[in-house]
């Protein structure tokens, strides 16, 4: 009896759901690393100085990183084009409502102010600061949106999550908690 090789039908067959399983594998290893590695990376070893960036505010004030000295600051760099950031962002800004400790900056990356006045009254965005330079890049090191970096009280950049993170109100929590201990402990266990 002579056998015959499988037909491509049927290995076509076994493969997609062999695919999707691949898929789902790779999509849950992220979503893990995500929620899991991400959030920890606030290795003080690998801290640096903040730069002293200054962003006008769509309100009219200027937010200035050196001003937010002794407060975790969150700034959350996105565009108005980003559709990942149209996820994220409602996130943080209810994030932010929850935990009026920490300083949550958006910054709207290289779009003029009604571009982005717009956008921050559709998603309900307060205190968006403004860099239509794209400075963002070279002084936080911004390649893509939603990019959220973290600053430390001391002023140092502890930490920066690039792309869509659906966990971020749990790393924002973790870091926070983190960076707030480190004051308290240094404080003497005065709450700052």
């Amino acid at each position: 009896m002579r056998r015959s090789l499988p037909s491509i039908k049927r290995i076509g067959a076994r493969a997609v759901p062999r695919l999707f399983d691949v898929l789902a594998i790779a999509a849950i290893g992220f979503i893990l690393w995500k929620v899991l590695i991400a959030p920890r990376n606030l290795d003080p070893a690998r801290a640096f100085p903040a730069p002293h960036a200054t962003y006008r505010r769509l309100d009219g004030g200027t937010f200035r990183i050196a001003d937010a000295r002794g407060r975790v600051v969150f700034l959350d760099f996105f565009a108005s084009w980003c559709d990942p950031c149209k996820v994220e962002l409602p996130l943080v800004e209810r994030w932010a409502k929850a935990h009026r400790s920490a300083l949550v900056v958006p910054v709207d990356v290289g779009e003029p102010a009604t571009v982005a006045s717009a956008f921050a009254r559709k998603y309900g965005l307060r205190g968006v600061a403004l860099d239509p330079h794209q400075s963002a890049e070279a002084f936080f090191a911004v390649r893509g949106f939603p990019t959220v970096v973290v600053v430390d009280p001391q002023g140092r950049i502890r930490a920066s999550w690039e792309g869509l993170n659906p966990a971020i109100e749990l790393a924002m929590s973790n870091a926070l908690a983190r960076l707030e201990a480190k004051v308290e402990h240094a404080n003497g266990g005065r709450a700052h």
